[in-house]
């Protein structure tokens, strides 16, 4: 890993400030470098909703990625169980993962009681190290929803206890709604790869999936027709970089 980074660094330490959407520039390049992408989320259906776009075109360019669920979802369906809710969510958020091409794992907390403390760190830090990731994204801090800040701030301390650092990228869900003060440093068009993206939603069934793209107050696609405009594109997907993240990657 520590080899790969190197590489890649030596080769564009000068793009330090090169944005995301140029991180995606080479897709066609058959010789670029291959990159390990990791997506920490709060529950199945929040990596596919805020940026299953972007995971996709990395996907599909031939980089590696795994998508880390904090929670199974237990506490997200009326009228189960937890243990209920968790093998529905479970097995929804596998099929979510098989479409955009990604590997799920499940860091095994429980939805609606999320717990940020250092063994909880130390427990997130030992997955996203088992990846070796060069690319981090997750949940932006601010947000109504508890999971989403665990999550986040899970990330956020793992990254830095991590050296080298990874590249850390924060993404939206339910602007205004959950997603709090979030303005974009970066973009990435996801034009080719929203409809991936949609069906990778359509997967979580027991979350009303639909709601995801269509609701007043969680309307993913509102938000990415408005990225894309602010893109100049058909739909993108807007992120908030971690500033001295260290260089950013050309793909």
């Amino acid at each position: 890993m520590s080899s790969r980074r190197n590489f890649v660094k030596q080769a564009g330490s000068s793009l330090a400030l090169l944005p995301l959407s140029q991180i995606l520039s080479a897709n066609g390049n058959a010789q670029a470098e291959k990159l390990k992408v990791v997506c920490v989320g709060g529950h199945p259906d929040d990596p596919e909703s805020g940026c299953g776009g972007t995971l996709a075109r990395f996907t599909a360019a031939g980089h590696a990625v795994t998508i880390i669920y904090l929670t199974r979802g237990e506490a997200g369906i009326s009228g189960k169980t937890h243990d209920e809710s968790a093998r529905i969510r479970t097995a929804e958020a596998i099929a979510a993962s098989q479409i955009l091409r990604a590997k799920p794992v499940f860091a095994g907390q429980i939805d609606g009681a999320t717990i940020v403390n250092v063994e909880w760190i130390k427990k997130i830090q030992g997955l996203l190290d088992a990846e070796k990731p060069d690319i981090v994204f997750t949940h932006w801090p601010i947000d109504s929803h508890m999971d989403h800040q665990a999550a986040s701030l899970l990330t956020i301390q793992s990254w830095m206890r991590t050296t080298p650092k990874f590249e850390l990228y924060f993404f939206e869900v339910c602007q205004g709604g959950q997603t709090m003060t979030f303005k974009p440093t970066d973009y990435v068009d996801i034009t080719n790869t929203q409809e991936q993206k949609k069906k990778s939603v359509f997967c979580h069934v027991s979350q009303d999936a639909a709601s995801i793209y269509e609701s007043s107050d969680c309307n993913h696609g509102l938000m990415e027709k408005f990225r894309g405009m602010e893109m100049g594109v058909g739909y993108a997907e807007g992120f908030v970089r971690m500033l001295g993240s260290g260089n950013t990657f050309k793909i």
